[in-house]
């Protein structure tokens, strides 16, 4: 192709909140596929809190994002040539195929989507890895029982939404946290959570203790700091908490805060477990087939918060540290 590829690379790592000088906005001619391959338009990206940790130079459970290199992201794309045998110019599929317009990819790489089936967005957020990250993570981690009380932290988020939804369809009582009162209608009056806590305007711990007052079952974590600590405060004998995220850690510049009241763990029998989603890539189809029969019936709704513009990516990735999106946030490139 004599087409123009415009991406975004990582310039250097950020300290504190990435500004946009961390990353390098530029241009290449649009690479050309080998065997196996598929060239790629990319049609929308998937912005995520993961993202922020892939740019630091630290150990994890995947290599950061190289100075240089094209910024990670997940994304859904339109085969525009295709050298591999499962997959025809014009199929849509989705991997990790950068924030950039055109991606040259091996086809094991990525996963067809049917944009017949529902908006290709929603593969980036419900029947996509934040959906799969909540099925796993409550039912598998969490082991969840019917009657169990969940507490879900960044629960208007792309994955908090899904979490509080599943929950509420095994038969449990659900109260997330959100912050804004805008949020937490959306919760209880969209999204069927029985109680929303606003930890803009309310003090947390104490709203928990009425909330919960046999305590809390399973606490699913996309926080961190103090909310994470209140919960801690809160818990129900034998309770699992699920370790999802910590985005209000991210972009410390001092260490990274962990629980002080940790011996509630030990008092309460419980548990404290992380969730890595790509632990569970041979199970993904069990998840994607339960989440997408329970949109299709009407029982999990989704959210999408579509940004335009491949050039607005630094400033809409920071909507997520800043509270701004509202739903699984999508940067809609073409």
């Amino acid at each position: 192709m004599t087409a123009v590829n415009h991406q975004f690379r990582l310039a250097a790592r950020p300290v504190g909140a990435p500004k946009a000088s961390d990353w390098k906005y530029g241009s290449e001619p649009v690479g050309e596929p080998k065997d196996g391959e598929v060239l790629l338009k990319v049609l929308y990206v998937s912005l995520d809190p993961a993202m922020r940790g892939w740019m630091n130079d630290a150990k994890s459970y995947i290599a950061p994002v190289a100075i240089g290199e094209v910024m990670r992201a997940l994304a859904i794309g339109e085969v525009v040539e295709s050298k591999h045998p499962n997959f025809a110019k014009g199929d849509h599929v989705s991997g990790l195929l950068g924030v950039q317009e055109y991606a040259v990819v091996a086809g094991a790489q990525v996963n067809k989507v049917d944009a017949r089936f529902a908006p290709l967005p929603a593969f980036l957020g419900t029947l996509g890895m934040p959906g799969v990250t909540a099925y796993f993570g409550l039912l598998d981690a969490g082991k969840l029982q019917a009657g169990d009380t969940v507490v879900v932290s960044g629960a208007a988020g792309a994955v908090g939404s899904v979490v509080g939804q599943i929950a509420k369809l095994k038969g449990a009582r659900v109260i997330g946290i959100a912050g804004g009162a805008d949020k937490c209608r959306t919760l209880t009056d969209e999204l069927g959570f029985d109680a929303a806590i606003d930890y803009k305007a309310e003090d947390v711990k104490a709203a928990l203790a009425r909330l919960c007052p046999n305590g809390i079952n399973v606490f699913f974590d996309n926080v961190g700091g103090d909310i994470l600590e209140a919960a801690l405060a809160n818990l129900a004998r034998g309770a699992r908490i699920v370790i999802c995220g910590a985005i209000s850690q991210y972009n410390n510049t001092t260490p990274i805060k962990g629980p002080a009241n940790y011996l509630s763990l030990l008092v309460n029998r419980a548990t404290m477990t992380g969730i890595v989603v790509g632990d569970y890539v041979p199970r993904w189809g069990e998840a994607v087939r339960d989440l997408a029969g329970w949109v299709a019936s009407g029982q999990l709704k989704r959210r999408e918060d579509v940004v335009e513009g491949l050039e607005t990516f630094p400033q809409t990735f920071m909507k997520l540290f800043s509270g701004e999106n509202n739903g699984k946030l999508v940067l809609k490139v073409a």
